[in-house]
């Protein structure tokens, strides 16, 4: 006769199906992390154009990718399942989202960028640190409650600020260049497989890669993005975006066709398990901690230090040395008035270069009054950039920053 089983045993057994049904994540593959990055790129490119190219702003952009974002993310806690198509939209837009909240710290709350490096390491340290109070686990193959599931997608929002404010601080404030940050990172991300592959915990390893995967993305797109005289290749933040948005589609499709990052039962109920001990996975994350403060902090320190020697002690404020850009903008204020949007627009491309190459050395002197000047040219930038620009609204943005720039020039 075949034993009745009790309601605690049947719970038992079926928990494992009830958990793949409910999955809300992919299975991480190189697919998980190619698309990964193109999101990234398009969190970059397409804020970009949304704000400069359409001429929505920064403000009106923010909010209607927050509409967005809000929407699809409501979506995505509907759905019982992992859907590729609302999953992926929804780190696409939030991917926005992040970038825009950054940016509109930065650009027009002027909140320093090392500031908000900080804020948001923390915020992100205090995410992980209660998710895995509350449920003893990281992995992101346990997301089958709404609880975790906040936490991840919170921690996901937090990653792509962190990312877009590290990423701006080094490769724009610091000077470093989107290539040369590129590449920096895409070593240290090295690195961390190669640790993987020794004895780095698997989900561990995992976040920290995704993590830096946001300034990775940032960068690419702002390289394939930026004129060539920012040191990028000029393809522009409209065919930038296109490129990653239909590559993402059709990995997208792949994905739902194949179903090949579908997690099967024993991998649900392995990334439940620890991967080593408690204690040792402690320690591995307090030494990646230490690694990634000591390099991260001695390299901002070394870089400022770098940029303050090329100061010189007389430079105790901006006056006389915002000549160069007044007369751009002068110049395209006469371009805009004559209806040349053509020559203005080629203006606006050696405005922004050389103010982005002036940034790491202006703005050590006078950082607030290098953000307000920041702002104005930004204005100027998406007036004149718009695809429908308007002559009225970019000589009154150009007037303005130009009253700015002689003010701070004096």
């Amino acid at each position: 006769m075949s034993k009745k089983l009790s309601a605690a045993e049947k719970t038992v057994l079926v928990e494992p199906v009830v958990n793949q049904l409910l999955s809300k994540v992919p299975k991480v593959t190189i697919f998980f992390w190619i698309i990964k990055v193109l999101c990234t790129t398009v969190g970059e490119t397409f804020a970009d154009f949304i704000n400069f190219n359409l001429g929505f702003g920064l403000t009106l952009t923010t909010i209607i990718m927050g509409i967005a974002f809000f929407i699809v993310l409501f979506l995505q806690f509907r759905a019982t399942k992992y859907v590729p198509g609302i999953y992926w939209t929804t780190v696409v837009l939030i991917s926005v989202f992040g970038t825009l909240v950054t940016d509109n710290l930065t650009d027009g709350m002027g909140v320093p960028l090392e500031l908000s490096t900080a804020v948001f390491s923390l915020l992100l340290v205090l995410t992980f640190l209660f998710w895995f109070l509350s449920e003893k686990t990281l992995s992101i193959h346990s997301i089958f409650t709404r609880k975790r599931e906040v936490f991840y997608w919170l921690t996901i929002l937090f990653t792509f600020a962190l990312g877009t404010a590290v990423g701006d601080l080094y490769s724009e404030q610091l000077g470093f260049g989107y290539l040369k940050t590129g590449i920096t990172v895409i070593i240290i991300i090295a690195c961390v497989f190669l640790a993987y592959k020794s004895k780095l915990d698997g989900i561990l390893a995992f976040w920290v890669a995704y993590i830096l995967t946001r300034p990775l993305g940032a960068s690419l797109g702002d390289y394939l993005s930026q004129p060539k005289v920012n040191g990028g290749l000029g393809l522009g933040t409209t065919v930038t975006s296109v490129i990653f948005l239909v590559a993402i589609l059709a990995i997208i499709i792949l994905l739902a066709v194949t179903r090949i990052d579908i997690n099967s039962k024993s991998e649900v109920a392995e990334t439940n398990q620890p991967n080593g001990s408690k204690k040792n996975v402690l320690t591995q994350t307090i030494v990646v901690l230490c690694i990634f403060l000591l390099g991260g902090i001695g390299g901002y320190i070394w870089r400022s230090n770098n940029i303050g020697s090329q100061t010189t002690s007389s430079q105790a404020t901006l006056g006389g040395q915002l000549t160069n850009f007044a007369t751009i903008e002068n110049n395209m204020l006469k371009d805009v008035t004559s209806n040349n949007f053509t020559l203005a627009k080629k203006s606006a491309d050696d405005l922004e270069h050389q103010w982005d190459t002036s940034e790491p050395k202006l703005r050590k002197i006078d950082g607030t009054t290098w953000t307000k000047i920041d702002g104005t040219i930004d204005v100027v930038l998406a007036a004149v950039r718009s695809s429908s620009p308007d002559v009225s609204k970019s000589k009154s943005a150009l007037k303005n920053s130009i009253s700015v720039l002689n003010g701070a020039n004096k």
